[in-house]
């Protein structure tokens, strides 16, 4: 994409919209509107058609969540939408990236990692910070029969594609993926997206709910015991 994302911030917090603008600002990235709750929110992004909502769980009114599902429901052209949280993460933000939801960033956040985030979720990646995904989705993913998944038949996936998915679902970058599979980066990057296609998911954050609420990667699965990363997940987001 060409030029500087456009943003718009939702946060009932007027000082992490007023910080969160100036850090943006600071770097050419443009702020086209403030909304204080979801239905502000869903009223914004109608009106300027950002590329970016960096989207608090937690508003009056109208939470993030409802907030957005009404933006990214059966929109084609979409923003992407990146949660605020605080350090307490709950189910919330797992139902977030399950309904379409790019990733999350804490509040606290560095003003670099903001400016990354919205860069990275703008090109059309997933915002991932593994760690922290990691216990979410284990926490919340449940397998249940009387809870099917839209997306729960991965039969159309290739056995390559399963193995890639099953890797994507640990937080791994295309680099890592590429070197564990033995493959060029671009043909990574090649099954990633047969993968998003067949099973009609936006970016990277979907597919790592997906592989654990089918059952593909079970919850646990990757935990050493002691609380720390598995072998091969990158750092940071």
């Amino acid at each position: 994409m060409n030029g500087a994302p456009r943003v718009v911030v939702a946060d009932d917090q007027a000082l992490v919209r007023t910080g969160f603008r100036l850090i943006l600002d600071a770097d050419g990235i443009e702020v086209v509107a403030e909304a204080t709750d979801g239905a502000e929110a869903v009223e914004a992004v109608r009106r300027t058609r950002p590329d970016v909502v960096l989207m608090d769980i937690r508003m009056p009114d109208m939470d993030g969540l409802e907030a957005t599902r009404r933006i990214l429901g059966g929109a084609a052209d979409a923003p992407r939408v990146v949660m605020l949280t605080t350090f307490d993460l709950d189910h919330y933000v797992y139902a977030a990236l399950a309904a379409g939801a790019s990733g999350f960033l804490l509040k606290d956040v560095t003003p670099e990692h903001l400016v990354a985030a919205v860069r990275t979720v703008r090109a059309g990646d997933a915002l991932l910070a593994p760690a922290i995904t990691r216990r979410l989705v284990q926490r919340f993913a449940r397998r249940s029969a009387e809870r099917p998944s839209l997306h729960r038949d991965l039969a159309a996936l290739t056995p390559r594609e399963l193995d890639v998915l099953r890797l994507l679902a640990q937080g791994l970058s295309n680099a890592e993926l590429a070197t564990g599979l033995h493959l060029s980066e671009a043909t990574v990057k090649t099954h990633v997206s047969h993968i998003l296609g067949k099973l009609t998911l936006r970016d990277r954050a979907q597919a790592v709910v997906v592989a654990y609420e089918t059952g593909l990667v079970s919850p646990g699965s990757y935990d050493n015991g002691d609380g720390a990363e598995p072998r091969g997940w990158p750092r940071g987001a």
